[in-house]
């Protein structure tokens, strides 16, 4: 038997890879917290920020377990729920249960957890991986969904080493939960990778979820099998690297214990094990499997839909991430998939200056006024660029939130904005640096604006509109000190010749850096052209 530090050790020392000859299986199981406004069974604040504010605050009577408690349903989690089980193609059971699963911890002061054992929520479901989306090698992996159950979740321990303490902060207890359980049917790791990404996604999408792992308001478990042996379930995962590590740490583990011939004597049994920051520890074998005692709780009525619910929730679904993606880089915005993803992918970043539906409806605002304004000579790429690119380019620079910058550049505005660029009006050097000044302006006034904004003025105040006519005079001198300047003879010579046309463009560039962009290319082309005689 190899001991876990060499594991470890090998780990560390070499790329990880699967074996064909030891097929991997998993199965993932990834509690989610809700985002409601109340707790699962109280009227106790359902806070996404309750880990970091007092221990204890966002508490009732029922959370602590008082005598003679008892709990409340918050029906809201049932429209979360079934926004969730649709989303992922589950049939919804209309007369679902609450079960008592018991056993005794610090954490869970009831002395069992309220959940649905016997009747869940939702079932037979499934989620679509592709590679045109996601990073996997496959054209498409279904990941079949097996159950979705409504439950509450516990209390934190806080372990205080050094005054040998064991506190319990039960601002986390009775925060409602969506156990999502799939088959084992992912059979690499970036099918898990992007299942998760996929996953998390689509419940900050929904408004499910923040998904933060590094909250907890995600939390996932493996179920994983080598060559169908036994399963071995891995606990305690608390990020995205733990659950990888983990995975890999246990595969090998599993694949030396094969090629040793221990498998029929150590890999028969389920098992669960948790992960300590290098290795996977043994936390209990099936012989010592904790015997829950699940019964239906005796103080909770089944829960009865009607059977038009579920399709009267299906009516307010938004489009699902796929669905805009596939849009997005359909005609006529015909995005890439890297500039999609960014009008898409949700990362719930506390400190993220715009949300994905704040950014994408006002790319989308923006874009239907520009292509109205502009006709069929609309040029795609420029609402892409400018909002994409350029405006979050500034915001992040100047730190300024979405919600702000639509206040002094609301879509009509900004799509002004672009058609001067469209019609040559303003070059896009000079749109550039109105652009910054317009938001720098905007934040240095303390964001208050005491006149709307006249785009044309400010173009004419800073002179930075296009010069339609120069005199060829002028041109032929500022293009004949940039080649003087140059002191290139062999670049020159190259141009002549044809043999460096590329080159032009260099001279081209220093013109529009010379005029500040006022100048329009096509006029130093020609005019170089013209001093330098080139017949090309």
């Amino acid at each position: 038997m190899i001991g876990r530090r060499a594991y470890g050790t090998r780990l560390a020392g070499q790329k990880f890879k699967l074996l064909p000859e030891y097929k991997l299986r998993c199965g993932l199981e990834i509690h989610t917290q809700l985002c409601t406004a109340n707790k699962l069974f109280s009227a106790s604040t359902n806070s996404p920020f309750a880990a970091a504010d007092k221990p204890n605050y966002h508490t009732s009577y029922f959370d602590v377990s008082l005598p003679g408690t008892q709990p409340l349903f918050n029906h809201e989690v049932l429209l979360l729920a079934t926004k969730l089980s649709i989303a992922l193609n589950c049939d919804v059971n209309l007369n679902s249960q609450f079960d008592r699963k018991h056993y005794f911890y610090g954490d869970q002061p009831l002395g069992y957890q309220i959940t649905q054992h016997y009747s869940p929520f939702a079932s037979n479901g499934f989620l679509r991986l592709r590679s045109i989306f996601d990073d996997i090698d496959q054209d498409s992996k279904i990941i079949e969904i097996q159950q979705l159950q409504i439950e509450q979740d516990t209390g934190k321990s806080v372990y205080k080493e050094q005054d040998s303490k064991s506190l319990i902060d039960f601002n986390r207890s009775n925060v409602p939960l969506i156990e999502m359980v799939t088959r084992p049917d992912f059979t690499d790791l970036k099918q898990i990778r992007s299942f998760l990404k996929k996953y998390q996604n689509l419940v900050r999408h929904l408004g499910v979820s923040t998904g933060d792992l590094e909250t907890g308001a995600m939390r996932v478990d493996v179920n994983i099998s080598v060559n169908d042996y036994a399963r071995v379930e891995l606990k305690n995962l608390p990020n995205t690297s733990s659950i990888f590590n983990a995975i890999k740490f246990e595969y090998q583990r599993h694949v030396d214990i094969i090629r040793n011939g221990d498998a029929e004597e150590t890999l028969t049994h389920s098992q669960t094990r948790g992960w300590n920051g290098s290795s996977t520890v043994k936390l209990r074998s099936k012989e010592t499997t904790i015997d829950y005692r699940y019964m239906p709780d005796p103080e909770l009525p089944r829960i009865t839909l009607a059977e038009d619910f579920v399709p009267g929730v299906s009516q307010l679904m938004p489009e699902l991430p796929d669905q805009v993606l596939e849009r997005l880089m359909s005609a006529p915005y015909s995005l890439s998939l890297k500039d999609a993803k960014i009008l898409t992918i949700n990362s719930n970043s506390h400190d993220q200056l715009y949300t994905q539906h704040q950014l994408q409806q006002f790319y989308l605002d923006t874009f239907k006024m520009y292509q109205q304004q502009a006709g069929e000579s609309f040029n795609h790429k420029l609402p892409t660029n400018w909002i994409i690119h350029e405006l979050l380019g500034n915001m992040n620079k100047l730190e300024i939130y979405l919600e702000k910058v639509v206040e002094i550049l609301p879509p009509e505005e900004f799509s002004n904005l672009l058609m001067f660029i469209h019609e040559g009006k303003v070059s896009k050097a000079s749109a550039k640096l109105l652009l910054f000044h317009i938001l720098n302006s905007f934040k240095e006034s303390n964001f208050k604006s005491t006149s709307s904004l006249d785009l044309s003025s400010l173009i004419k105040e800073f002179e930075l509109d296009a010069i339609e006519v120069v005199p060829q005079e002028d041109l032929r001198q500022i293009c004949q000190g940039i080649i003087d300047d140059l002191g290139d003879d062999n670049m020159i010579k190259g141009i002549i010749s044809g043999k460096k046309k590329n080159s032009l463009k260099y001279l081209v560039g220093q013109g529009m850096r010379l005029s500040q962009g006022r100048i329009k290319p096509h006029l130093f082309e020609s005019t170089f052209k013209d001093i330098l005689g080139v017949k090309w």
